[in-house]
């Protein structure tokens, strides 16, 4: 029979053993070996059936074994100093708090909110789909054990993403169970008469949207988790939360506004109730929290701001990073959906619907005008933004150039922090603290040890899997020789879209099977990935690879395992000798998986896209060469190319070296430990999340905290009138004349320069309020400046106006390349609350007509 109802008993423990409910309900134990330990020990017989989870642990563990922990005084010593050790994590001064006593403490925000729809921290909180998640997981487990003052921010999800597994014939299914946040690691955030924290919001006719607030403890840092499911909701409100990534178009515009409205009055309410300093940084990590920032705006607006001046406030003080690579990755809703949930009928009143709208239409060359996207909301919302990887950060400008009419893509305000790994999570626990330092053969028994795990834990999730796929025991004889602990291992787990290309690998299914079967070399690849639940073309790629593992011929080196999560992960990645990767480039924002490889000293095998773009060297592995560029061939063409170069590296590459033991006996390959060598002692510091959770302080939040002090009610509405000034005469800003003092010949000599003089038309604006610049470069045929590799030259005005209130600005340019060479000139809004010269998308640039005098704009240096 089914119970009507599920609740959730907790152990009571003795008084000697009353921290470890302390140390479960913090997830440092997610990282930290020694608590992990501690709890295995508890219980061994219950902690695999727990999942590893300490929570679900100390619900099983038998009163007799309680009673007998509490009497013996050996674990009670470790309980006593793992509990010290957390406690002295949790409240000394770190990184962060060592460089606040310094020069620049001052500039270092007093909290900052971390905003992301999905969080992976560990099984035990399922709360992911993939990457976007895990880099957040890693960013506030980064952020605690550096000190820095995060507050995560995110859904509390009842059915998570999905749980997969496979049928008899290898099409993904999809199972949702309940997760209970009462066994889990998580408490309810309380007022201090004990109700439940109540975030509601307005919903159109009359109706409200209510959430709880589910705290976890990630180390050092709170996460935040809003929750639908409360009985004042209405059924269609309980189910806002329900899945993550499920639903039409109004419950995920729902689940949006709940992450980013409901979000920061839930924060307010934690620091109120905490005394946690309230953050002068906002950090919307995709745009599906983008509303955040329209909810700063209303409680501005509340103290009697106004719009414009209130979103200047608000603009100074927010991150907003972006993770796609496509317009396709981007969240989009109908104008009309977005403007039926706000105004004065429903959330935010008080703030015009028109007003909600603006920040976020694609009102820009190439847009769909009918359409609300979060990322242009996002981009409009802060005043600092970056992508994830250098090459993203190129292919983001590009994709986001519309916003910025007039300027060159590499002008665009988007920066680059190339993402990384939180190490502890990652490295496994049989790698010292440096092994660069072991001696070959001991770093390739590590790696050895690694492989053989893997092997194991191959064998019985393969086992798992087909027992669910219907299998009985007696047909599963042969898992016991799936895979080889001495043959090279190469691994391929992500999600499954399209343009990561699960089955490339399968293009020429014979010559795949040769690799897999090489007499002398051969060749076992471990695949794992979950396609989304609406995603059949995704499901058919699975499909495709598990039916040709499911082969007798290869079963034994091909494995697909369903159900990839952080758990599968922590042994896949260093268990992998190689670790492939081959999306479309540049399609691939930055890609991790590699990087956690990498920090076991798996090789990597992939094409230069995300983070392997930069970050390639031949000692670290292998690019698969890219069929992309502008004369790219068709798909299907471009495919066969880039699957044949893979087929061909792994054979006259990867193996031979992997299976080169030098002299007739030699038992460890040397010049591969050496690539595994060099790949830990100078990759691994590089892939790590503490280098980019710094770079995000020193580069964004430092900045974001100083703007934010300086933009007080007077500067933000100085700033406003200001912007609402200069855009209403802009089309009175004019170039209308430009002379070139000295040689009037067409080549000029190296190291020489040229004297600008360029007379302008303010539109009434003052000279202090705009920047007149020379912009020079070498040129093409057409008298095209090269993108990317202009110089721009900053012109001062020369005397006052003339009679007809025209302004001469003047400045030397220096010829410093030779080639054909040319200049513009242009004219910038420039304020000192500005973040960059590009901030409101205005320039102007000399008409084809305007006057030139004393030489060509264009000119040969030799």
């Amino acid at each position: 029979m089914k119970a009507i109802r599920r609740i959730s008993v907790r152990p009571v423990l003795p008084e000697p053993l009353q921290p470890l409910s302390e140390l479960a309900h913090n997830l440092r134990w997610a990282w930290d070996p020694g608590t992990r330990e501690l709890f295995r020990d508890t219980y061994p017989k219950g902690w695999e059936a727990a999942g590893g989870d300490p929570v679900r642990l100390l619900g099983s563990v038998p009163a007799d074994r309680l009673v007998e922990l509490a009497r013996d005084r050996r674990f009670l010593r470790r309980l006593t100093a793992v509990v010290k050790d957390l406690r002295e994590y949790l409240e000394q001064p770190r990184w962060y708090q060592r460089e606040g006593d310094g020069r620049n403490g001052r500039e270092r925000p007093r909290a900052i909110a971390y905003f992301s729809p999905e969080f992976g921290i560990t099984e035990a909180l399922q709360q992911y789909s993939g990457g976007l998640g895990i880099l957040a997981g890693d960013h506030l487990k980064t952020a605690s054990d550096l000190g820095v003052p995060l507050i995560g921010v995110g859904l509390l999800y009842r059915r998570g993403y999905f749980r997969q597994s496979l049928s008899r014939d290898g099409w993904q299914l999809e199972r949702y169970p309940v997760l209970d946040p009462h066994e889990m690691p998580l408490e309810l955030l309380r007022e201090n008469d004990g109700t439940p924290v109540s975030v509601v919001l307005a919903l159109p006719g009359g109706r409200s949207l209510c959430a709880h607030v589910w705290q976890a403890r990630v180390g050092r840092v709170p996460l935040l988790l809003l929750d639908s499911e409360v009985e004042e909701n209405d059924r269609a409100e309980r189910e806002v939360t329900d899945r993550l990534y499920g639903g039409g178009d109004e419950h995920r515009l729902l689940q949006e506004m709940l992450l980013g409205i409901g979000g920061v009055r839930a924060v307010r309410a934690y620091s109120r109730i905490s005394g946690h300093p309230e953050p002068e940084v906002f950090h919307t990590n995709e745009g599906h929290a983008g509303f955040l920032g329209l909810e700063r705006v209303r409680e501005l607006a509340v103290l009697g701001r106004g719009f414009d001046a209130a979103l200047e406030t608000v603009r100074a003080g927010t991150v907003f990073t972006t993770h796609t690579p496509v317009p396709a990755g981007i969240d989009r809703f109908d104008r009309d959906l977005v403007a039926r949930h706000f105004g004065d009928d429903a959330e935010l009143p008080g703030i015009a619907a028109e007003q909600v709208l603006r920040l976020g239409t694609e009102n820009h060359g190439g847009g769909d005008p009918g359409r609300f996207n979060m990322a242009v909301m996002g981009l409009r919302l802060a005043q600092r933004a970056n992508a994830v990887s250098t090459l993203h950060g190129t292919v983001s400008r590009e994709m986001f150039a519309g916003l910025w009419p007039g300027f060159e893509p590499a002008e665009v305000p988007v920066a680059s922090i190339t993402n990384g790994v939180h190490a502890p999570t990652w490295i496994a626990p049989e790698v010292p603290r440096d092994p660069a330092r072991l001696a070959d053969g001991e770093l390739w028994e590590l790696r050895r040890t690694l492989r053989g795990q893997l092997v194991q834990e191959v064998r019985t999730r393969l086992h798992a899997s087909w027992r669910q796929r219907g299998a009985v025991r007696a047909e599963l004889g042969w898992i016991d020789g799936v895979l080889d602990p001495d043959v090279l291992t190469i691994g391929f787990a992500r999600r499954v879209p399209s343009y990561k290309r699960l089955t490339l690998m399968l293009r020429d299914p014979k010559r795949l099977t040769e690799l897999l079967l090489h007499p002398e070399r051969p060749v076992q690849i471990v695949v794992a990935g979950k396609a989304h639940p609406a995603d059949d073309g995704g499901k058919r790629l699975i499909q495709d690879l598990v039916r040709f593992a499911d082969d007798p011929q290869v079963r034994h080196r091909i494995v697909f395992l369903p159900d990839h999560g952080i758990g599968m992960a922590q042994k896949l990645c260093p268990g992998c000798d190689v670790w492939l990767n081959n999306p479309l480039r540049p399609l691939e924002a930055c890609g991790t998986s590699g990087m956690k490889a990498a920090l076991n000293g798996g090789l990597n095998l992939s094409v230069r896209d995300g983070w392997w773009d930069e970050w390639f060297e031949p000692d670290f592995g292998w690019a698969v060469p890219s069929a992309d560029g502008a004369t790219a061939p068709d798909e299907d063409r471009r495919d066969d190319i880039e699957a044949a170069a893979l087929y061909e590296l792994i054979e006259r590459h990867v193996a031979p070296r992997f299976y080169d033991r030098g002299p007739v006996g030699g038992e460890v390959p040397g010049r591969w430990i050496e690539m595994v060598r060099q790949t830990m002692a100078r990759l691994g510091p590089k892939v790590v999340a503490d280098r980019m959770v710094r770079e995000y302080v020193e580069r964004l939040y430092a900045p974001a905290a100083l703007a934010h002090r300086a933009m007080d009610t007077h500067a933000a509405e100085e700033l406003a009138a200001w912007k609402a000034r200069v855009r209403a005469r802009w089309s009175g800003v004019v170039v209308d004349h430009v002379e070139q003092a000295g040689s009037a010949s067409a080549s000029l000599e190296l190291g020489g320069s040229l004297a600008l003089r360029v007379r302008v038309a303010l539109g009434g604006l003052r000279p202090d309020e705009v920047e007149v610049q020379a912009v020079a470069g070498r040129v093409d045929e057409s008298d095209v400046l090269t993108p990317g590799e202009t110089v721009r030259v900053p012109l001062k005005p020369s005397g006052g106006p003339d009679l007809e209130g025209r302004w001469t600005y003047e400045g030397p340019l220096a010829l410093d390349r030779t080639g054909p060479f040319g200049y513009t000139v242009r004219v910038l809004p420039a304020h000192r609350l500005l973040a960059g010269t590009a901030e409101l998308g205005l320039t102007a640039a000399p008409r084809d007509d305007v006057g030139l005098s004393g030489g060509a704009a264009g000119a040969l240096v030799g």
